[in-house]
């Protein structure tokens, strides 16, 4: 038996052990690609449920489908009115985002990292956050629903899941137009994604200051939806929940628009 194929079926001796080939300077240092809680904490916890996980026989894929269950969970705990259901959609949130730490875990200590699970991870992040803002619009609507007086909030949900959706694809579709082009793939540093000057390169450090561009993340969103059931103990419901949607969807498009100009004045799409 080879040393990778070893290793494959081993188990790690200790969580030192396992931080060092899971998590190497590569997967801690990425820019982009590391969400702010798994740079703040979830990746301090994450190889300790990793180290359960490699005790039973779950592939790494097996771990990103209960990622993607996790993340649907999310959703659907937004559907329960009140507080209650904005407190459990925070805490499967952050539970999403611990398991999404653990698969690449999982793959990188059984060296099974494949398409298959970078596939099913974006899957997973896509659904996720098509479905939280298809929730919040029905919280908006407020049980019992009716029909057609009703049709503005949810219709606001969908189009607030659309345009994340689309800002999300802004991202692969440059990775799929460069590999089309036969591009290499791009580095996740700074110089690569950073618009090459004049107003745009303004703009994008003005966006620091506010960055509402960040607000449309499965973590962000449930967060949101925590802060608009606390705020609406005081000023009742559904109104607090119905200025939330009608205030996301506005930033939403303009974040779009702010990213494909973005990516068309960097040099993510030159040559």
């Amino acid at each position: 038996m080879s040393q990778a194929a070893g290793q494959a079926h081993a188990r790690p001796t200790s969580i030192a052990e396992l931080r060092a080939v899971a998590q190497p300077p590569e997967v801690r240092g990425r820019r982009n690609a590391e969400h702010w809680t798994a740079s703040l904490y979830l990746r301090n916890l994450s190889p300790y449920l990793t180290w359960w996980l490699l005790k039973t026989s779950i592939s790494a894929n097996g771990v990103t489908g209960l990622m993607i269950l996790v993340g649907w969970s999310t959703a659907a705990a937004l559907l329960i009115p009140g507080i209650w259901g904005a407190l459990l959609a925070v805490v499967l949130g952050q539970l999403q985002m611990l398991v999404d730490c653990c698969d690449g875990e999982v793959a990188r200590w059984r060296r099974t990292s494949s398409p298959a699970g970078v596939f099913l991870d974006k899957v997973g992040h896509y659904t996720t956050e098509a479905l939280i803002p298809l929730a919040l619009g029905i919280r908006a609507a407020a049980y019992p629903l009716e029909f057609p007086a009703d049709f503005l909030w949810t219709t606001i949900g969908a189009l607030l899941a659309l345009v994340i959706v689309l800002n999300k694809a802004l991202n692969d579709m440059v990775h799929v137009a460069r590999a089309n082009a036969g591009l290499p793939k791009l580095t996740d540093t700074h110089g690569e994604t950073a618009p090459r000057g004049g107003l745009v390169a303004k703009l994008r450090k003005a966006a620091r200051f506010l960055p509402f561009h960040r607000l449309y993340h499965s973590v962000e969103l449930t967060l949101i939806a925590f802060g608009a059931a606390l705020v609406g103990l005081v000023l009742g419901q559904p109104v607090v929940d119905r200025w939330v949607v009608g205030l996301l969807l506005p930033l939403a498009i303009l974040s779009l628009v702010g990213h494909f100009v973005a990516i068309m004045a960097s040099r993510r799409v030159r040559s």
